[in-house]
């Protein structure tokens, strides 16, 4: 297969990945490649912090037959993230991930930005008429979600 060929076929599943994850594809760059893979990226890490968040919820109301809430923190999170969780559930007597006592009806999530090589993810819970915004920190290269804090009040 030419360069030219595997490139085409490279920016032709980048572009099919974009559009499979709601978004639009990125401009591509004068050589034909995209530009840094930033969308890319930003498109992962809110993909990562989605998948944690929506399989944790499953495995507390007790319907992902897969996994319980530990394993599913164990997955996505790390051990130094999952050690002050704990701490916080203990003082807080509250779920450390939904930062409440209680699960939330609803979420959105949204790219928040980056640098210093992690990306900020917010996941907005819904709770009837209150709302929790919770940040995640995401490493751009992949990897478990190194933090997990809610906004300062």
């Amino acid at each position: 297969m030419t360069t030219s060929i595997r490139r085409t076929a490279a920016i032709t599943l980048a572009a099919g990945l974009l559009v499979t994850a709601g978004a639009a594809a990125p401009a591509l760059a004068a050589d034909g490649s995209p530009p840094g893979g930033q969308q890319i990226r930003r498109i992962g890490v809110v993909e990562k912090v989605t998948a944690f968040y929506d399989q944790y919820l499953s495995a507390v109301n007790g319907t992902n037959p897969d996994m319980n809430p530990t394993e599913v923190r164990n997955e996505f999170l790390t051990p130094e993230l999952n050690a002050r969780l704990d701490a916080w559930a203990e003082q807080h007597m509250a779920d450390p991930v939904f930062r409440a006592q209680n699960t939330p009806q609803s979420r959105d999530v949204r790219y928040e930005g980056s640098g210093a090589g992690s990306a900020s993810v917010v996941v907005t819970e819904h709770f009837g008429d209150s709302t929790i915004d919770v940040r995640y920190r995401v490493p751009l290269s992949g990897g478990r979600i190194t933090d997990l804090t809610d906004t300062p009040r």
